[in-house]
């Protein structure tokens, strides 16, 4: 009321109060806004300067880190930035506007047109987004291996213990050379920084979760984040199982981002290694690794084709000594004592016997408890092969003595007497029911004449022939007996020694 009144009384009744009102009104705007502005820049000054203050030497990496991910100034949630490294903290780029203008100018807006340089990079407002913008994010990634625990041979499964290191350039942790640290230790941080979304697949199980003690993070003065896993992993292989046990398995796991496309993240193997780093301390346990490669996933081997992916190969071996000295080894042994059967008389009935049952036991015996170990398959394997063979000839071994013993105790035919060391020869009976051993013919053999002309005839022996030649005899059983066993003891030995030379170089070649 007192600044109207006196507004009254100096303009001549009130002609001039709203004028003097506007500028008094207007000069306590602007002396709020100056004040403002000054207390802004001093909180600015201030925050620039506690920055640049926490670099000095004597502060710890706790109070730098804490500094470097102030959620004014990084965000875990967004990729780190590529091509424009010195723009921060997922905004827009500085260009925005005028490509925002000129967007807006080619929609018919009020917005004043844009000259044609401006309006050549035109795009949709959805691209304003940080992660079209970014470019694609590289991270370099190594595997150290570290150990190879013994392989379970049943389920084809064998345990991995390595590092996983991967590492990407982020601008935002960048800090000043003044402080004394060469990287800071992150290992406490890890849940406010951006970390890659890495999962394996193509493996079998892990061994053991993962804890904070198993994995390191590092950030370096230019911004470089080194991330250190600790993996443990029990992968599923896969073999050739129709050759087992000649063959070598291939274990395979990948590595692949899970939520970010190729677009957005590029996986590649550190410095190009095409095999893989091993400690000096490398502990195999009975694990025989052969070969191992680094290579990108093939198209048809990754799960999604548009994810970049590393795909790690390990070939093993088996323990090719272990089944010579508990399989291959052992077999030859019952097998060839089956063959000491034809060695012995055809009528060592116990001990024939005892020898070839003792032999099928022990082979069916070691069959069965080593097959216990192995994997189950419904295709005919190597050891398939193996072991029916074997069983073959000790059984055929055990059926001919069968059949010498039955051919050896039949009855002979014409009278023949087994002499041994002799051929077989008939014996013809004398007056008395006496024989005259090597006297000649029966009297009603049919023989071989020489005197009945140019050409010799057959006749009774009892008709007159002054010269006579007795017909070859069938042999003696017990002859028949002994021949077989003299067969057996070198067909036998032929056929198996062929058969292992066989096996072994097929089976070699074709692993």
């Amino acid at each position: 009321m007192g600044w109207a009144a006196l507004g009254r009384r100096a303009g001549g009744g009130g002609r001039f109060s709203p004028i003097l009102s506007l500028s008094l009104a207007s000069l306590a705007s602007s002396l709020i806004l100056v004040v403002l502005c000054l207390l802004t820049s001093a909180i600015t000054l201030a925050t620039f300067i506690k920055a640049e203050d926490i670099f000095e030497e004597g502060k710890s990496d706790k109070e730098i880190l804490d500094n470097l991910l102030l959620s004014t100034r990084y965000d875990k949630r967004l990729l780190p930035p590529v091509q424009d490294a010195d723009f921060c903290c997922g905004m827009r780029r500085p260009g925005d506007a005028l490509d925002a203008a000129a967007s807006a100018a080619t929609d018919g807006s009020s917005a004043s047109p844009a000259s044609p340089a401006k309006t050549k990079n035109i795009y949709t407002p959805h691209q304003h987004l940080r992660t079209h913008l970014r470019g694609t994010l590289t991270v370099n990634v190594s595997v150290l291996l570290l150990s190879l625990a013994s392989p379970d041979e049943s389920s084809l499964k064998y345990e991995v213990e390595f590092l996983l290191q991967q590492q990407w350039y982020d601008p935002r942790l960048r800090y000043s050379n003044r402080s004394r640290y060469e990287f800071l230790n992150a290992i406490h941080h890890h849940n406010d920084i951006w970390l890659p979304d890495t999962y394996f697949i193509m493996h079998g199980d892990f061994k053991d979760p993962l804890i904070p003690v198993h994995f390191a993070l590092r950030i370096y003065r230019n911004g470089t984040v080194n991330y250190l896993m600790r993996r443990h992993l029990i992968l599923s292989c896969q073999g050739r199982l129709n050759i087992f046990p000649f063959d070598d398995p291939l274990c395979s796991f990948a590595i692949e981002s899970i939520s970010y496309e190729q677009t957005a993240i590029t996986y590649v193997w550190k410095n190009d290694e095409d095999t893989l780093r091993k400690s000096p301390s490398l502990t195999t346990l009975n694990a025989y690794l052969i070969q191992n490669q680094t290579i990108t996933c093939p198209i048809k081997a990754s799960w999604r084709g548009n994810y970049s992916c590393l795909k790690v190969d390990l070939i093993f071996t088996r323990d090719r000594a272990f089944y010579f000295t508990t399989v291959f080894i052992p077999g030859v042994i019952l097998v060839t004592s089956s063959f000491i059967t034809f060695w012995l008389e055809w009528n060592a009935v116990p001990a024939r016997v005892m020898i070839g049952v003792t032999t099928m036991l022990n082979f069916f015996t070691t069959s069965n408890g080593f097959r216990s170990t192995l994997p189950v398959v419904s295709n005919l394997t190597a050891m398939n092969v193996w072991d029916g063979v074997c069983m073959c000839f000790i059984y055929a071994s055990l059926l001919e003595f069968v059949c010498v013993n039955y051919v050896g105790r039949k009855r002979p035919l014409h009278n023949v007497v087994y002499r041994p060391g002799e051929n077989p020869v008939t014996q013809k009976r004398e007056p008395g029911g006496s024989q005259a051993p090597g006297s000649g013919a029966g009297p009603n053999e049919i023989v071989t004449c020489t005197n009945c002309g140019p050409n010799p005839c057959t006749h009774a022996a009892n008709n007159g022939c002054a010269a006579e030649v007795r017909k070859k005899e069938p042999p003696h059983p017990i002859r028949v007996a002994k021949t077989i066993d003299v067969i057996a003891r070198i067909l036998f030995p032929a056929a198996y020694a062929i058969f292992l030379a066989f096996f072994f170089i097929h089976y070699k070649s074709v692993s």
